[in-house]
């Protein structure tokens, strides 16, 4: 069973020096029939004016990766923690007991676009942390690279409930494929271009939730860029 989420189906919010999409509720967006996808919780696409960002906030309780697909976003913390991620990157933070940040587009004249993504972790209460990777284009493209993973497996980052995040950048008429376990979900996002999943168009910003399926087929339309997450 596969449910699409098309790109302009998705809440929309325009401050501004921030247009934002939401594929599932958030802030001033409210759908019940959109509260998240098994552990997936938020999906937001968010393009920020350059010099602009998000001030100093709080999160608890939550698994949030971030991906950049042009631009760049500062990120400071109350660990420590202050680095610039760039398109390429791949960066975690666990809020658990409680964290402060502050994002922004450091560039004084070129845009950021990025994906933010939260999940809710399989435990309260832990100790908060950061990490942040680069994973080169070589080690995704035409094949789904791992890039999250409850246990850091092949280099990957380690996230705080059981789902594995992949990436992949597939060139025009390109497949690659994933098998789901048993009682296991996924959701497909397709950040840039065009693909079929099982042979069902999606095009850029559509997601789709898949349950009860033993295989997807993967096959891009278009050079495309897709994130897909594996889920218990």
């Amino acid at each position: 069973m596969i449910n699409i989420r098309k790109a302009d189906e998705r809440g929309f919010a325009d401050h501004g020096w921030l247009k934002a999409r939401h594929t599932f509720s958030f802030a001033g967006y409210r759908d019940s029939q959109q509260m998240g996808f098994r552990a997936l919780r938020v999906m937001n696409e968010d393009r920020v004016q350059p010099g602009r960002g998000f001030g100093t906030h709080p999160h608890q309780d939550m698994e949030i990766v971030t991906y950049v697909l042009e631009g760049a976003i500062e990120h400071k913390d109350n660990m420590g923690n202050g680095e610039v991620l760039w398109p390429g990157e791949f960066q975690h933070m666990s809020a658990g007991t409680g964290i402060t940040h502050s994002e922004f587009n450091p560039s004084s004249d070129e845009p950021l676009h990025l994906y933010q993504i939260w999940l809710k972790p399989r435990e309260k209460g832990i100790q908060p942390s950061y990490d942040q990777k680069r994973f080169d284009d070589a080690g995704m493209t035409n094949r789904l690279r791992l890039v999250a993973a409850p246990d850091g497996a092949d280099g990957s980052l380690v996230i705080q409930q059981d789902t594995q995040i992949f990436l992949s950048k597939l060139g025009q008429s390109q497949r690659v494929t994933h098998n789901i376990a048993p009682q296991r979900h996924a959701w497909l996002q397709v950040l840039r271009g065009s693909v079929t999943l099982n042979g069902l168009d999606l095009q850029t910003g559509d997601g789709a939730a898949v349950s009860e399926e033993q295989q997807l087929e993967i096959v891009a339309a278009t050079d495309a860029e897709i994130m897909l997450f594996d889920l218990n």
